[in-house]
């Protein structure tokens, strides 16, 4: 059973860090406290529901790359780096990739 006593400060994610309920086993991102329960919700959107911090962990990066699926901006950045790679200009093939990575870290890697 895990205790519904800790207060605020033991939860240790950040807002919009992936985690796992592990509950109900959920990938969600935290969207903030109220009292001793975090506020989480689906990658995708939904509804946020309250998870005591106990009962969550750091999201993989497996499954937070998971996450970004359905990211429009992933996406784009995917078919951009297919085409440069596909044209063999390395130059534009390693930027291209750059460009994937760094959004993969600034969008979706809290």
């Amino acid at each position: 059973m895990h205790d519904e006593t800790v207060p605020w400060e033991a939860m240790t994610y950040r807002e919009g860090t992936y985690v796992i309920d592990t509950l109900s086993g959920a990938l969600a991102r935290v969207m903030g406290a109220v009292g001793p329960r975090v506020q989480v919700r689906r990658p995708d959107g939904g509804g946020e529901w309250e998870v005591v911090p106990q009962a969550l962990r750091l999201a993989t990066r497996e499954e937070r790359v998971a996450a970004a699926v359905g990211c429009e901006e992933c996406v784009a950045l995917r078919a951009a780096q297919r085409r440069a790679v596909d044209s063999g200009g390395t130059q534009s093939a390693v930027a291209a990739t750059v460009a994937v990575r760094r959004h993969a870290r600034e969008a979706h890697a809290r």
